[in-house]
């Protein structure tokens, strides 16, 4: 049972990658799969440790990682959408302030 929770999570992890690489014309489209990204590590680490019987502890500063990576994303969005207008890539430009 456990191994199949193991495959479907690396598997789960691979569509958010491929997500991430195919989806990059708008910001919150790669934050959402960044953040999809993030859980799916989480949840492996969270079946590894209990596999091997560790402390949990761990996981908990891996959560306030994940948590603070998010406010961080979605804090860069907003400021984007305020300055830009929307946050579709093909539409910056890198030179511009």
């Amino acid at each position: 049972m456990l191994t199949y929770l193991f495959v479907l999570a690396l598997l789960m992890l691979f569509a958010s990658i491929y997500t991430f690489i195919l989806n990059y014309t708008h910001l919150l489209n790669s934050l959402l799969s960044l953040e999809m990204m993030a859980v799916i590590v989480y949840f492996l680490i969270a079946l590894v440790f209990m596999c091997m019987g560790v402390e949990m502890f761990y996981l908990l500063f891996f959560l306030v990682l994940i948590v603070c990576e998010g406010v961080l994303g979605l804090s860069l969005l907003i400021s984007i959408v305020y300055s830009h207008g929307e946050d579709y890539f093909k539409l910056f430009n890198s030179m511009q302030c």
